[in-house]
């Protein structure tokens, strides 16, 4: 990672206060529980998203199916799901206005970039969130 990008990288971290966790679990022993509890940890809002686990509460946070569900806006849609899921929820996060699209490690995406591209949203895919903050900012 090049320092443009490490720059870029930080911008999104250090401007976004909210997050929205698509593929949130309830399971600790999950990446995404493991990522939501550090997101929750350094002040972010976290909240969770996945359609199985609607009206569960994970980590404080109750869980909604879907993101137009969220009744507050949020900066940064954090993508637990499998590549080819991940186009609709790049549409959905321009319909919710996030500035951010960011797919975990393992997570990538063509359709999702170009949509987020043609948004101009900021777009990161293939990359842990959790690790990337504990190397930019922790």
């Amino acid at each position: 990672m090049d320092a443009l990008e490490q720059n870029r990288l930080k911008r999104i971290l250090s401007n976004t206060r909210s997050i929205a966790l698509v593929g949130a679990s309830n399971r600790p022993e999950r990446a995404s529980y493991q990522v939501m509890e550090y997101l929750l940890q350094q002040g972010y809002l976290v909240y969770p998203v996945n359609p199985q686990l609607a009206g569960a509460v994970i980590l404080g946070q109750t869980c909604v199916a879907e993101l137009d569900e969220l009744d507050q806006p949020v900066q940064l849609i954090n993508v637990f799901r499998r590549g080819e899921f991940a186009a609709d929820v790049a549409i959905e996060a321009i319909e919710h206005e996030a500035r951010s699209l960011w797919l975990q490690e393992g997570v990538q995406s063509t359709a999702a970039a170009e949509s987020a591209a043609e948004a101009e949203l900021d777009y990161v895919e293939n990359l842990c969130i959790k690790k990337v903050h504990q190397q930019l900012l922790g």
